[in-house]
């Protein structure tokens, strides 16, 4: 990455910088290939935050299948955590896991289930586990609420039966697309040959699969990366994670760079548990070197940029996130190391600024907080507008809950020290409900990005990204208007 001009006296943040277009001999987005250049995998460089409103089964799941990955809290029972794991390492590369209902379920049951799944099916089955039919969230809303799902059924459900594909042919997958499009039929459900539900499909989650790739293990299961922190038995949990087959560590605490960190750090490194470790949140290349030198492949940058964060107007310390990711990169860089940059992103430039400032991911916290895979409860306010809660893992909400095996006493006295949100409002958006439409935007900004930089992946783009500094008024010239002027 270079600047436009001499290299800025002040650090700088998203917001204050643009990118500048390059001659590109790219013609088309998809000549870009996303893959991260850390030791994660990853083929979207996206992470979903390790905070509890963010990162839960569901989120893990979607977010490997299209390519990303997501972090499990640290706050989380390890018992949890662990069967957080196997679910995730349970599921399907390609298709989606199916909402399940009994014959007995009632409509008022399946209604506020099936509003967790934009497309709004469910299938019926047995006590086996084989399908007896489908249900569609539209034809359950204007009849009695107790009516058992069994009588409303789809008389002729869409079936594909799972040994018929080869899931690994994009040919085929094309072509269930053009048949359920040409159909018109909007979900299937995928069967064994015992007819077994192994899981459901869309013709927009065909679609995807022809854009995204998974990230997955060697032996093909999803990946998930779990968060622990550097009180306690580190090191136990850590292990205990692993064994459960956790791919990625990520030891979190909001000052990474202080001295219990590099101990919990080296414990957990000199386990040699055989996968990559995260370690952060610094925000210089000295705390970078620190990490690296105690045994982090990644080094997680920011203090302060998050949307739950209060940390800067509490503590005044943090820096302005472009210019932290952009050093600690540069010190990473010399060591054969990564960085993720953690927070701050709202838009889908800021998360190419990112990736041209040197990042090999970008962590999405709020953002993905109001979407259906985030583990929150679905609320819906006095508008009827759905809403999910998120909060600051530094509140004293997130400090309640990590503490809670604490005295009374003991917790009293850390929940004087707030340091995050402890309830904001994240609506679910009716035109993306799902954080896969989220991943569209997102990577189709930042594949037009490389486009315009005239590079094909990432470690091309970091290096040709030409960055210009702007005012406020610059930024606010970028911005599209609703209405005309």
């Amino acid at each position: 990455m270079r600047f436009i001009s001499n290299d800025p006296n002040n650090d700088l943040t998203y917001s204050d910088v643009f990118l500048v277009p390059n001659s590109s001999s790219l013609t088309s987005r998809f000549d870009v290939d996303l893959s991260t250049t850390d030791p994660t995998g990853s083929t979207t460089p996206i992470v979903a935050a390790n905070m509890t409103a963010v990162s839960g089964r569901r989120m893990a799941e979607t977010m490997a299948r299209r390519g990303g990955l997501a972090v499990l809290p640290q706050d989380i029972p390890l018992s949890a955590a662990q069967d957080t794991i196997k679910w995730v390492k349970g599921r399907d590369r390609v298709f989606d896991s199916a909402l399940r209902f009994s014959r007995d379920d009632t409509v008022l049951s399946a209604l506020h289930v099936l509003a967790k799944r934009a497309h709004g099916f469910g299938v019926v089955v047995d006590e086996a586990g084989k399908l007896e039919g489908v249900i569609d969230s539209a034809n359950l809303k204007d009849v009695d609420r107790f009516t058992s799902v069994s009588e409303l059924l789809e008389a002729t459900p869409h079936v594909i039966r799972s040994t018929e594909v080869d899931w690994s042919d994009d040919a085929q997958l094309e072509s269930l697309f053009e048949t359920m499009n040409e159909s018109r039929t909007p979900f299937a459900a995928v069967v064994d040959d015992e007819d077994r539900v192994l899981g459901s499909l869309t013709p927009k989650s065909l679609l995807r699969s022809s854009i995204y790739a998974p990230n997955l293990d060697d032996q093909n299961r999803l990946k998930i990366a779990v968060a622990v922190g550097v009180n306690g038995n580190a090191v136990e949990r850590a292990s205990a994670l692993v064994a459960a087959g956790a791919d990625v560590l990520v030891v979190d605490t909001a000052h990474g760079h202080q001295v219990k960190m590099l101990d919990t750090l080296s414990s957990i490194a000199a386990a040699d548990l055989g996968v990559p470790i995260v370690a952060g949140n610094v925000v210089t290349a000295d705390g970078v070197r620190d990490l690296v030198s105690a045994g982090a492949q990644i080094i997680k940058v920011g203090v302060g940029p998050g949307a739950m964060c209060t940390t800067r107007m509490m503590t005044a310390v943090g820096r302005p996130q472009f210019s932290a990711v952009r050093e600690c990169a540069e010190a990473a860089r010399e060591l054969g190391a990564h960085v993720w940059a953690d927070g701050g992103v709202r838009y889908p430039r800021d998360v190419a600024l990112a990736l041209a400032a040197g990042a090999s991911q970008v962590m999405v916290g709020s953002w993905f907080a109001g979407t259906h895979e985030s583990p929150g409860d679905l609320l819906v306010d006095g508008e009827g507008r759905r809403y999910k809660e998120s909060f600051g893992m530094a509140s004293a909400r997130a400090v309640a809950n990590r503490t809670r095996t604490e005295s009374a006493f003991s917790r009293a006295r850390k929940g004087l020290f707030e340091e995050g949100i402890s309830s904001s409002t994240m609506y679910i958006d009716p035109e993306s409900p799902g954080v896969e439409d989220l991943l569209d935007g997102i990577t189709s900004g930042v594949r037009s990005s490389f486009t315009y930089a005239g590079a094909r992946s990432l470690a091309e783009f970091a290096d040709l990204a030409t960055v210009g500094v702007q005012s406020a008024a610059g930024y606010d010239e970028g911005r599209p208007l609703s209405r005309s002027w």
